[in-house]
């Protein structure tokens, strides 16, 4: 009878099962086995969990469920109804009203005097460069609270009028200084000039990060030093601008519970003042911290949607949508079930490459 012709090689690249044996080598013990892939156990995490779900339970039952005697009267320790009455009172909500306000008007002068600034320190024109650090320098230098009183109180003390006029010559117009800078007016300009300065090396960062062929190809096609500016350079240069803005927007609606000490009626302002006529001092305290947590979850997620949008076009992919992250969070660790193949060949066994490896 013919023999049957030999079976042709398939080759070192032709498919195999997941545990086969390549041609010309001999099993070795392992692989005659199935490898059953173990987790790996993380000890100290179950315990740095248990410690932390103990101390959120002592957290807990202490903000929520503990009392505390003072006087004859025993009643809760962080006295949440006293916090209930005056959360939505008419002079904490008038104050949440003035926050608003200086955080949005300070932060608005703040980032139009820092992109001035900026392009001012990064000009060839030696004096420009100068004004602008010297600018820097003096107002990140000095503390705020020592900048708003200067405001409040200096600038009417060393000129109580101002006059406006030919320089040099005749006055036109004479302004009191002390009707002029209300204490509204003081804060404002006193955070928006330290704003500023911080803003300034911001935008300058984010407009130094955009490649300087950009610069040059907007300017071979005819484009004007300002319209490269505003049309090239500052959209590319908003991904590194917006997340620091952000932070220092809502540093700006904390920092402006320091106008209270130029007797501006904001948040803090107002609960000090009901604490200060019904001595309850903690309850009010949280209600401002309550209100300030409030404005800054908005602000963040506010930052979170723009910094999306910046983030369109670029090499990286964009930051993760909220309910992404929920999800990805919630869903991201499965248990294994019984049965069930911990990887995805199902095999329930480890993949082995030729040499024996995993």
């Amino acid at each position: 009878m013919p023999k049957a012709p030999p079976e042709p090689d398939p080759g070192p690249l032709a498919p195999r099962e997941p545990n086969a044996v390549p041609p010309g080598t001999v099993a070795s013990k392992d692989q005659e086995h199935v490898i059953k892939a173990v987790p790996v156990r993380h000890p100290g995490q179950w315990v740095a969990a248990a410690v932390l779900v103990l101390l959120g339970a002592m957290l807990v039952h202490s903000v929520v469920f503990s009392s505390v005697k003072r006087g004859t009267t025993v009643e809760g320790r962080f006295q949440w109804n006293v916090v209930g009455q005056y959360l939505f009172s008419p002079p904490i909500l008038r104050g949440v009203v003035v926050t608003i306000e200086l955080t949005v008007i300070a932060m608005a002068a703040g980032i139009a005097i820092g992109v001035v600034l900026a392009v001012m320190r990064l000009s060839s024109s030696t004096l420009l460069s100068s004004t602008s650090w010297v600018y820097i320098w003096f107002f990140r230098g000095t503390p705020v609270l020592v900048q708003l009183f200067f405001w409040y109180v200096g600038i009417s003390y060393l000129f109580p009028n101002l006059s406006l006029g030919v320089p040099f010559g005749p006055a036109l117009v004479h302004l009191n200084v002390n009707a002029l800078v209300t204490p509204f007016v003081a804060a404002v300009v006193g955070l928006s000039l330290n704003e500023g300065a911080y803003m300034a090396e911001i935008v300058r960062a984010g407009i130094l990060s955009v490649d300087e062929g950009q610069v040059e190809a907007a300017q071979s096609i005819g484009m004007r030093r300002i319209q490269s500016l505003r049309l090239i350079v500052l959209p590319q240069a908003m991904r590194l601008i917006i997340p620091p803005t952000g932070n220092e927007v809502i540093s700006m609606l904390k920092t402006s519970s320091l106008a209270s000490v130029v007797t501006v009626a904001e948040l803090f302002f107002a609960a000090q003042t009901i604490s200060n006529r019904t001595y309850q001092i903690v309850p009010l305290l949280i209600v401002a911290s309550i209100w300030y947590l409030f404005i800054t979850s908005i602000l963040t997620i506010g930052q979170y949607f723009v910094e999306r949008h910046y983030a369109r076009g670029s090499a990286r992919p964009k930051p993760p949508r909220l309910w992404e992250k929920l999800a990805r969070n919630l869903f991201s660790v499965h248990p294994l079930r019984s049965g069930s193949p911990p990887f995805g060949d199902g095999t329930g066994a480890a993949p082995v490459s030729p040499s024996g490896a995993r």
